[in-house]
């Protein structure tokens, strides 16, 4: 049996696959009036996601115009929708997934002459990541976590009691042999 022993450069390898500085937190995008942009991620079956989206403001200190509204949609690959928002400057979304596959966030804006960009600001996360937990958490999955967690109480007041019972029990067979041997 051969022993492996981690090699500094093996380390630092590790290390930095590990921690990534260049994670993405947001995705930043520009969609011309009149156009639809599509951004899709693969998430697993009962997973939790949350989404926000804005709009970034061309000039600071001035409110956005009439032309930067958007519309945005939030489907499933089988074509459930699971968030809608029409003509909206920003936005949330939290669901918890029904089935694994490429769900879709669909932005479009309206048509306008002469054209305009907008620009969005888009944050998505699914799984772990998504740690709003008080936006994403439903009746169903509170009412399953609540007896997930009854489950683990039983199961602790079980062993707490064992213990107990044990340490009573150990008591008695030393009383026992100290009692023999005054005796004996």
């Amino acid at each position: 049996m051969a022993i492996h022993r981690l090699t500094p450069v093996s380390v630092v390898l590790i290390l930095g696959f590990l921690w990534n500085p260049f994670i993405a937190q947001s995705l930043r995008f520009d969609l011309q009036s009149g156009h639809t942009k599509c951004i899709a991620e693969d998430i697993k079956t009962n997973s939790m996601s949350v989404g926000k989206y804005s709009i970034v403001n061309p000039s600071d200190g001035h409110p956005l115009p009439d032309s930067h509204k958007l519309t945005v949609r939030v489907t499933s690959t089988y074509g459930n929708s699971y968030h809608y928002a029409e003509h909206v400057q920003s936005g949330h979304f939290a669901f918890q997934t029904a089935e694994a596959g490429d769900y879709m966030a669909c932005f479009w804006a309206d048509d306008h002459k002469p054209q305009t960009t907008i620009t969005v600001e888009f944050d998505w996360k699914s799984g772990v990541a998504a740690k709003d937990w008080t936006n994403v958490a439903k009746k169903g999955s509170v009412d399953a976590m609540e007896l997930e967690l009854k489950k683990l109480y039983d199961t602790i007041t079980s062993i707490h009691d064992e213990m107990f019972y044990l340490r009573e029990r150990q008591v008695k067979v030393v009383c026992r042999r100290q009692f023999m041997k005054l005796f004996l």
